[in-house]
């Protein structure tokens, strides 16, 4: 059954606040030896993330590559707004609806934000989960 938490996250005058947690999750997972995906709701956002990345230093540097570049079987970590080609085992998603390739994964990860709108769509995105039997949780700090 697929996993998946949804992390509270506070933007308020931190706008980068949802990209930046994306980054470290996904260096968490790299570092656990799992492939992950961030899922995009465009291409503009995906390079954010993909530069976002390439600022973190180098003894935290996370291997990772935008969709269509990199090695043939891409990077542990690959950055995209399309489906993933390959096999990945964790989805990081930013871009609502949740996708239809999201059921793929053996995990999710996605975010509440304290925007009001973005609060909203992640409710529904926490509700279509549960529609889908994804077993939606809340992370616990």
């Amino acid at each position: 059954m697929t996993q998946t938490t949804f992390y509270h996250i506070a933007t308020e005058n931190q706008p980068n606040a949802v990209f930046e947690k994306a980054c470290q999750l996904a260096g968490q997972f790299y570092q656990q030896g799992q492939r992950v995906f961030i899922a995009t709701a465009d291409i503009k956002t995906a390079e954010q993330i993909d530069e976002l990345m390439w600022q973190l230093p180098t003894d935290e540097f996370i291997p990772h590559n935008l969709q269509g570049e990199g090695p043939h079987y891409g990077a542990p970590i690959e950055i995209g707004d399309q489906p993933p080609q390959g096999r990945r085992h964790i989805l990081i998603n930013l871009c609502h609806p949740l996708p239809p390739f999201a059921v793929n994964f053996n995990q999710i990860i996605d975010f509440i934000p304290d925007d009001t709108v973005q609060k909203q769509q992640a409710r529904e995105r926490f509700h279509h989960c549960r529609v889908l039997n994804l077993a939606p949780q809340l992370h616990k700090e």
